[in-house]
């Protein structure tokens, strides 16, 4: 089996080089790619190396994720996120390959407090959002084989997320502020990356169990908790943080203004995917302990 990975280089990317390996082999590109092009903006450039490839799946790993920059170039948010993901779902169906990409919760507007399942009426609320949504819906328009993941929070070990820079501002300053009016489930790039091969597997033997899925961690909590989770499970294991959780101020989402506008409400509801594929997904708290863990032995 082949494999075609797109977007090598980001969060998921780096843990789907890992996860896919024993699946068969991978052609991993990234947007510099020498041999291969991996430019989202070069559509034909893409569908010509999908037909090179000849791959049995194309996993897009790719996208356009700076969301409030997206608001100020929203072609360029449009190119890589839907009319690119287009592309990709077209060449798919030719091949009669299966294609396996990302989403988000905000394809929804993020009112209420109860979490969205895949059947809930969508309602993005920035550009990042109506171009995820677009790129989901030309994913279905096309017909392909398909797995979209739509996933909230993400974090990775490699690089920066919240956590680190949480722990680097506990380290520099006596107090801290952060925003208590958003709801949702921090989901590491490793469990997003085992969850796709363990259902790229399945849907190998049952196609019928291809679709749309919600894949988030299970819980819930606001940055406010992530970032007193984080700042408690560091000061336990014995480092030296200027910060602790009682210190760390709620503030409301207004306090820091952005150019787009990010939903309330990011919880999504797990339970197709978890019952289609005989799953049970872990607490968010179990992956980000894991992930500092880590960090702070290296």
């Amino acid at each position: 089996m082949k494999i075609l990975l797109l977007g090598k280089r980001g969060q998921a990317g780096w843990e789907l080089q890992r996860s896919l390996a024993p699946l068969g082999e991978i052609v991993a590109l990234r947007s510099g790619s020498q041999n291969y092009c991996g430019d989202f903006t070069n559509l034909q450039g893409l569908a010509d190396t999908v037909r090179r490839v000849k791959p049995d799946i194309i996993v897009n790993a790719a996208a356009h994720t700076a969301v409030d920059k997206a608001e100020s170039e929203p072609e360029l948010a449009r190119i890589v996120n839907a009319y690119a993901v287009a592309v990709l779902a077209q060449e798919a169906k030719l091949l009669d390959a299966w294609l396996v990409h990302y989403s988000t919760d905000y394809v929804f507007d993020g009112r209420g407090v109860k979490p969205w399942t895949e059947a809930d009426v969508t309602g993005p609320l920035s550009i990042y959002g109506e171009t995820k949504l677009a790129g989901e819906q030309a994913i279905q328009d096309s017909g392909c084989k398909h797995l979209i993941f739509r996933t909230s929070w993400v974090y990775g070990a490699r690089g920066n997320n919240f956590a680190k820079t949480m722990l680097r501002l506990a380290a520099e300053r006596d107090s801290l502020t952060v925003i208590n009016d958003q709801v949702g489930a921090p989901t590491g790039a490793d469990l997003l990356a085992d969850v796709t091969a363990h259902t790229i597997r399945s849907v190998q033997n049952t196609p019928a169990l291809g679709g749309l899925y919600h894949l988030a961690a299970a819980g819930e909590t606001t940055w406010h908790g992530y970032a007193r989770f984080v700042i408690d499970f560091v000061l336990k294991m014995g480092c030296e943080l200027k910060t602790n959780p009682e210190s760390i101020a709620p503030v409301p989402t207004s306090a820091f203004p952005t150019p787009a506008q990010r939903p309330k409400n990011s919880r999504l509801d797990n339970c197709k995917l978890q019952a289609n594929f005989d799953l049970t997904l872990p607490h968010w708290q179990t992956g980000v302990a894991r992930m500092l863990t880590e960090f702070l032995e290296k």
